[in-house]
């Protein structure tokens, strides 16, 4: 057995695995509610820098879970099950108040079955998009976990209706991200010109995401380019390694000198200075629709991979904000159709459609408000119910 996970005796012991940059935010806002209610509390499990920053132990880095695809995640196997068997024998010996799965239900729902089964309360912290594929989970959930927080309003419905306990918090981000983004001020705070086109290059957060479509994008800012000679390109980056990687990219495709900005984080910040933003299929969508702005969505993965996936999809879209809007309110341009050219098009016919870019906006923001909740408290108040410090409401 390794070092302890959690060394203070008496304090709240709060296990977390939080698979992603996406997972790190929502788990960083809960941590922080969690602490302003309980005076004694310990972090530990997996997770990212937000939640490092917050005093949370964190047995392997983050980034050793950020893998994607069925092709991929078989490369990768022998290390994620040797790192899940290791915490989950971990976490059994030390017998934490509560577990949270923060999304990542490949890696997170094996292990909260285990834990339930050792009477260990067991929470998943955002719905697999059940909605979206394989409902039949839903029962496989239920087993796994004491109780799961939806994010979207439409959600517990459906886990109500297989008798698991869920309920709806919100969307952290949609309390976050102001109504009303200021593009002006925000391209002031950034040292961007105010007038003249700003896009948005979001090529993924993890770097299997990024050797897909970074090539794609680059090449798509090229031709952009040429129509807009003045255009500015923002490209946030989520880590190290994916800025390192991005770098590569430059140098493989000779575009050092397009007038590209790589920002280290700040992707809210990019995405409120630009016109439109180029962005893969994930939770950066919704970040986008919640700071109003055009987007294209768009995505592409191993054949093998896609030949799986497509059997099991149920919509008729991927993006979260066409899935949410229930129709089509941006394009998606995904695998075959993911090409610089059509990328390239797209773009430039949402920054020119000025109908197209007010039909968005007004979307956009009734989406917005649907989304809005005090996410991180109710959040906060279903954890230490379930960890026993709070009474279950009737």
């Amino acid at each position: 057995m390794s070092e302890p996970l959690f060394k203070r005796k008496g304090a709240l012991k709060v296990a977390m695995v939080a698979g992603e940059a996406s997972g790190d935010l929502l788990a960083a806002h809960l941590m922080d509610a969690l602490q302003a209610r309980h005076a004694d509390i310990e972090f530990a499990g997996i997770g990212g820098p937000r939640m490092e920053a917050r005093g949370f132990t964190s047995m392997v880095p983050q980034e050793k879970l950020a893998v994607r695809g069925y092709a991929e995640v078989l490369r990768s196997l022998p290390e994620l099950l040797r790192i899940r068997r290791n915490l989950r024998e971990q976490l059994q010996a030390e017998k934490p108040d509560v577990f949270i799965g923060v999304d990542a239900p490949d890696f997170n729902l094996a292990l909260e079955t285990a834990l339930k089964k050792q009477g260990i309360a067991t929470i998943h912290y955002v719905s697999p998009s059940v909605w979206a594929w394989r409902l039949e989970r839903i029962y496989k959930i239920g087993r796994a976990v004491n109780r799961v927080l939806c994010l979207f309003p439409m959600e517990p419905a459906l886990y109500q209706q297989a008798k698991v306990r869920a309920d709806f918090v919100g969307h952290p981000l949609a309390s976050e991200i102001p109504m009303q983004p200021d593009q002006l001020a925000m391209r002031e705070q950034l040292g961007l010109p105010r007038q003249g086109p700003v896009f948005t290059l979001m090529p993924g957060s993890r770097k299997s995401e990024l050797e897909f479509m970074a090539p794609l994008y680059i090449e798509a800012a090229r031709l952009l380019l040429r129509d807009y000679p003045d255009a500015t390109f923002l490209v946030p980056l989520a880590t190290r390694a994916t800025m390192d990687l991005f770098d590569r990219m430059l140098t493989q495709h000779k575009a050092w000198d397009l007038p590209l900005r790589k920002l280290f984080g700040h992707a809210q910040m990019a995405m409120i200075a630009s016109d439109v933003v180029l962005v893969t299929s994930g939770t950066a969508t919704l970040e986008v629709a919640l700071t109003k702005r055009p987007m294209v969505i768009s995505y592409k993965l191993s054949w093998l991979t896609y030949l799986l996936v497509k059997r099991k999809i149920k919509l008729p879209y991927v993006g979260l904000p066409n899935i949410l809007c229930g129709r089509f309110v941006v394009p998606e341009l995904l695998q075959k159709d993911a090409t610089a050219p059509k990328l390239a098009a797209e773009v430039k016919r949402l920054y020119e459609d000025k109908d197209a870019r007010a039909e968005v906006l007004q979307t956009f923001g009734d989406l917005h408000q649907s989304l809005l909740a005090d996410t991180a408290a109710l959040a906060a108040t279903a954890v230490l119910q379930e960890a026993g410090c709070q009474p279950q409401p009737a």
